[in-house]
């Protein structure tokens, strides 16, 4: 995905900016609310309900997601120049990115009991998404699309506590992808800029 940053600064400027994105994602993961023990149940008992359909929840998510923020589109080459969206729903592309992404959701309900290793898998999949070239700026549509796609499915058992339960998950894990996502940017940025900052043995030989 391109992305035009010309006339933005100079690349000292631009290095220094990335430095306080990272370190503004590094404080809002510090500051991000961990979900209670109340809402720890809540989530679990209503995925049990909703892991019966995660193929659907998956396709009705992203097919809504490049709904109401088509720009999204961008970052998916396979949907990039789809403008029809029925064509999406039988998609079996975006039905196997759906079941990736529902496989994540599934991992982190499973780790709720174990913060370190839910913290962990979420900065993974938050540096892994720098290499897909898929900004922070999207990980917040993707919660809120899950949660229009399960009312329907919980029916009854949705109510205003689970919803507050599943938006401070989502919350939570957003913000630790951000923080991944920024962290393998500076190390890419690094790992870029070392060969030049290396003196060169040629010129230091006699």
């Amino acid at each position: 995905m391109g992305c035009a940053i010309s006339g933005l600064g100079t690349k000292a400027e631009f290095g220094e900016r990335r430095t306080e994105d990272a370190a503004s994602a590094a404080a809002a993961a510090a500051a991000a609310v961990y979900p209670r023990d109340d809402q720890i149940q809540m989530i679990k008992e209503s995925w049990k309900v909703i892991r019966d359909d995660i193929a659907k929840v998956g396709i009705i998510m992203f097919v809504r997601l490049f709904e109401t923020h088509p720009e999204c589109k961008d970052v998916f080459f396979l949907f990039r120049d789809v403008e029809d969206l029925e064509r999406l729903r039988s998609s079996r592309e975006l039905r196997a990115h759906g079941l990736r992404v529902m496989s994540f959701i599934e991992k982190s309900v499973a780790r709720l009991d174990q913060q370190d290793r839910l913290e962990a898998l979420a900065q993974e999949l938050g540096k892994s998404h720098y290499h897909y070239s898929a900004p922070p700026k999207y990980y917040s549509y993707v919660g809120a699309e899950f949660i229009s796609a399960v009312q329907p499915i919980l029916k009854e058992r949705w109510t205003a506590e689970l919803e507050e339960a599943w938006k401070t998950l989502f919350q939570y894990v957003t913000s630790l992808m951000k923080q991944g996502y920024h962290e393998e940017s500076e190390r890419q940025r690094h790992l870029a800029a070392s060969p030049r900052e290396r003196p060169d043995k040629r010129s230091t030989a006699l």
